[in-house]
C-alpha cells in the first residue's frame, strides 16, 4: 500500500473545510489534483467538476429541426445553466447526445455503438438519454441528470491518458440510488475498447443495481459493486461479500479504486455524511484479475460488451491517474455535500389531482373527438361524447393515484381503471394496455407516468413514461403507444409528434 506525505494530507484537509463552505471554492477535480491524482476524466451534467470551468458540460438536440445546444454552467465552476436547455427545448423533446469531458483531454462520451451485444437504435447503436428526465436541483438551482433507461448507453473507446494493464486508477459517481435494475450492467468506469467482452479482468467500471448472478452484498440490494468483467464483485469472494451493504440513498456516492493486488469500494450518501468504505483488500479470488488488463475506454450505463439491460441515473463522475487516498475521497465527499443535490418536480402544466377522475382527448386536427379508452386489456382511442354508453364513459376514465414506481418522485402518478378497479394503464413493449397490478416493481415503473405541459399549448398536458422518459403516451392509427419523437418503431415517426402526444385532460366521463 501507498503512503502520502503529511504536508499533503494537511493540504486535503484544508481543501476538505473549503469544499464545505462553497461550490466553486475547489471543485472535485482540483481536490483529487491536489491530492497527487489528477482527473483524466470529468463527466457531469449537473455542474462543473473544477472551480475555474466554464466550458461545455454537455450537448443536447431537440426533436423539431435536429439542432444541437451545448449546456455550460451558469458562472465558473457552478451549476449548469437549465434555463438555456430549458428555453432551447421549448415545446418539443430533446435529447442528451454529447457529455463534454471537464478534464481537457477530450475523453467525451457519445452514443455507444454495437459491441457483444446491439443497442435497439439503427445500427446497433445504443439510445441516447433525455434531456430532461432526471431534474434536480444543487443549492436551489434546476440542473438535469442523465436518466438511462435500459437501451440507453455511452462510451468513448478512445479515450486518453485512462489506466490500462494493472496500473492504478480511482473513479466516483453520483447516482440516484432509488434507481436500479437487476439487468446487466449500470456502470461508469474503465472498460474495452473494442465493446466486446475480452476476458477477466478487462475492466474496471463501477457498478450499482441488485444484479444477483455474480458477486452480492448484504440483504437484498441495490449494492454498489465493482465490474471487472466476468463479474460484479463486491470484495474478495466471487459470490456474497456481506461487508457491501445494500444503499438506497436518493443521491449516492459511489467510489471504486485498483491498483497492483489492491481495490476498494467506497460509498455514501451523498447529500449528508461521510463515506464509508465497503471493502478494501486483494484482488478477487478468481484468475485473471490479479495483474488486471484494463484497456481504457470509458462506459457510462452499459457493459463492457455493450449488455444494454440495466437502468439508473447519473449526475456527475471522474476517473483518476493513481490510486486516490481515503483523505482525498473523504474531501470529495465533502465537496458533493456541499453542493446539495436535491429532488425536484418532474411534472409542469396542468396537473392530475391525486382521487380525482380524469378522460385524455386527442388533440390532432381531425381525432379531436377520440379520447383514451380501453376494452379489457386492449387500449385504443375511440370517439366519446356526453351521448356514449355508459359502458363506454367507464372506459374512457381513469383515477388518479400515486404513482405505484416507489423511485417515482415529483409528482408523478398512476391511471387506474374506472370500470376495472386494481387494474392501470401501463406500457408493454412500448404498447399501451391495461392490466391488474402485480404488485412488482416493474409493474409499478410501467404503470408511472409525468404530466408535463403539452408541446402544441400550455392548457394541454404530454403524458411521458417515467421509466423511459423520451417516450410519451402517443394515439397512432387509433391505438396508443409510448413513443418516441423518431425511433425505430412506426409510430415513433416524427410526423404529428407533437400533435399526437399532446393531450386535453378533462373531468372523466365517469
Amino acid at each position: 500500500m501507498s503512503s502520502r506525505p503529511s504536508f499533503r494530507r494537511a493540504g486535503l484537509l484544508a481543501l476538505s473545510l473549503a469544499a464545505t463552505s462553497s461550490l466553486v471554492a475547489a471543485g472535485p477535480c482540483d481536490i483529487y489534483s491536489s491530492g497527487g491524482t489528477p482527473c483524466i476524466a470529468a463527466h457531469s451534467t449537473t455542474r462543473a467538476l473544477y472551480s475555474a470551468f466554464s466550458g461545455s458540460l454537455y450537448q443536447v438536440k431537440r426533436g423539431s429541426d435536429n439542432t444541437t445546444k451545448a449546456i455550460a454552467p451558469v458562472s465558473a465552476g457552478g451549476v449548469a445553466n437549465a434555463a438555456t436547455q430549458d428555453s432551447f427545448c421549448s415545446g418539443t423533446t430533446c435529447l442528451i447526445t454529447i457529455i463534454y469531458d471537464q478534464s481537457g483531454r477530450g475523453n467525451h462520451l457519445t452514443q455507444a455503438p454495437p459491441g457483444g451485444f446491439n443497442g435497439p437504435e439503427p445500427g446497433g447503436y445504443d439510445n441516447l438519454a433525455s434531456a430532461t428526465g432526471a431534474p434536480v436541483t444543487l443549492n436551489g438551482q434546476k440542473a438535469y441528470g442523465v436518466f438511462v433507461s435500459p437501451g440507453t448507453g455511452y462510451r468513448n473507446n478512445k479515450a486518453s491518458g485512462t489506466a490500462t494493464g494493472d496500473a492504478a486508477e480511482g473513479m466516483y459517481a453520483v447516482l440516484d440510488g432509488t434507481h436500479y435494475n437487476g439487468g446487466c450492467c449500470f456502470d461508469y468506469g474503465n472498460a474495452e475498447t473494442n465493446s466486446r467482452d475480452t476476458g477477466n479482468g478487462h475492466m474496471e467500471a463501477i457498478y450499482f443495481g441488485d444484479n444477483t448472478v455474480w458477486g452480492t452484498g448484504s440483504g437484498s440490494g441495490p449494492w454498489v459493486m465493482a465490474d471487472l468483467e466476468n463479474g460484479l464483485f463486491s470484495g474478495a469472494n466471487t459470490g456474497n461479500n456481506g461487508g457491501d451493504p445494500s444503499v438506497s440513498y436518493r443521491f449516492l456516492t459511489a467510489a471504486v479504486k485498483g491498483q497492483p493486488n489492491q481495490w476498494a469500494i467506497r460509498g455514501g450518501n451523498a447529500a449528508s455524511g461521510s463515506l464509508s468504505t465497503y471493502y478494501n483488500g486483494a484482488r478477487p479470488r478468481a484468475s485473471g484479475y490479479n495483474p488486471m488488463s484494463k484497456e481504457g475506454a470509458i462506459i457510462l450505463g452499459i457493459g463492457g460488451d455493450n449488455s444494454v439491460g440495466a437502468q439508473g441515473t447519473f449526475y456527475e463522475g471522474v476517473m483518476t491517474s493513481g490510486y486516490p487516498s481515503d483523505a482525498t475521497e473523504n474531501s470529495v465527499q465533502a465537496n458533493i455535500v456541499a453542493a446539495k443535490y436535491a429532488s425536484a418536480s418532474r411534472t409542469s402544466g396542468p396537473q392530475l389531482s391525486s382521487g380525482s377522475s380524469v378522460s385524455l382527448r386527442a388533440t390532432t386536427s381531425g381525432y379531436n373527438t377520440r379520447y383514451i379508452t380501453h376494452s379489457g386489456q386492449t387500449v385504443s382511442t375511440q370517439v366519446v361524447s356526453s351521448s356514449s354508453s355508459a359502458t363506454l364513459k367507464q372506459q374512457a376514465s381513469w383515477t388518479i393515484r400515486g404513482a405505484l414506481a416507489k423511485a417515482a418522485d415529483g409528482g408523478c402518478v398512476s391511471f387506474e381503471s374506472r370500470d376495472q378497479p386494481g387494474s392501470y394503464l401501463r406500457h408493454y413493449d412500448f404498447v399501451l394496455r391495461v392490466d391488474a397490478n402485480d404488485g412488482s416493481k416493474q409493474f409499478g415503473e410501467d404503470a408511472t407516468f409525468c404530466s408535463q405541459t403539452g408541446f402544441t399549448g400550455s392548457e394541454l398536458s404530454t403524458v411521458r413514461a417515467w421509466g423511459y422518459p423520451t417516450r410519451y403516451v402517443r394515439h397512432y392509427n387509433n391505438n396508443v403507444y409510448a413513443a418516441s419523437n423518431g425511433g425505430v418503431h412506426a409510430f415513433d415517426a416524427p410526423a404529428s409528434f407533437a400533435d399526437d402526444a399532446s393531450w386535453s385532460v378533462s373531468a372523466g366521463f365517469a
